[in-house]
């Protein structure tokens, strides 16, 4: 199922600086790429603030709510184990909810990820509203377009995204891992936008 975004996130606070932003990045690990069938496996997210990743703000959380792990552990390492030692989706998602309250969401394929956190917040009946959301993964498509570079689906990945703009690779990935590898990614997109970072939110929509 495909999400439409709201009015709100079209015609947020588009206008405002970069630097003047706190951005929430998120990941997710699943069970599958479908949200009406497969669940989320673990959330986490990382702040930044004045154009800088604040680490001692990033969260990790397991969802000990798994009913089906499947295959997924094969992808994520993520075992039955681990997830008895996690939390409540409930409690996982209100407090993703409290940290994307007023920020903006960034996340690296927004559409999938989006998608799981919004039938979340409907069946918990959470109701929350980051001012917009960013793509790493539709900024850089973009921005291959305008070199007329054709861009094929591999050349999105976040490894070879982060590896144009000399970024290492991270090797052991969890969805922390990821979201930082993502946030690393958006500061050097911001920087090839503008070096001095007085670009605009609306820049990167």
């Amino acid at each position: 199922m495909r999400w439409k975004l709201p009015w709100f996130f079209k015609h947020g606070k588009s206008q405002d600086l970069w630097l003047d932003t706190e951005l929430v990045v998120v990941d997710l690990e699943l069970t599958g790429l479908d949200a009406a069938e497969h669940e989320v496996v673990s959330v986490a997210w990382v702040m930044i603030k004045r154009g800088k990743i604040v680490l001692a703000e990033s969260r990790y959380m397991l969802n000990r709510s798994v009913q089906h792990l499947s295959q997924s552990p094969v992808f994520h390492g993520i075992d039955e184990t681990q997830l008895e030692q996690g939390h409540d989706i409930e409690v996982i998602m209100s407090e993703l909810a409290k940290a994307l309250e007023g920020r903006v969401l960034v996340c690296h394929n927004i559409l999938l990820d989006w998608s799981f956190i919004k039938k979340a917040f409907l069946e918990m009946g959470i109701v929350t509203r980051p001012t917009q959301m960013l793509d790493t993964l539709k900024i850089e498509k973009s921005r291959l377009l305008r070199q007329h570079q054709a861009v094929i689906q591999d050349q999105l990945r976040l490894p070879v995204c982060r590896a144009r703009y000399g970024l290492p690779n991270y090797q052991n990935h969890n969805a922390l891992s990821d979201a930082l590898a993502t946030a690393e990614l958006l500061l050097a997109q911001v920087n090839h936008f503008d070096s001095e970072k007085h670009i605009k939110l609306s820049a990167l929509l």
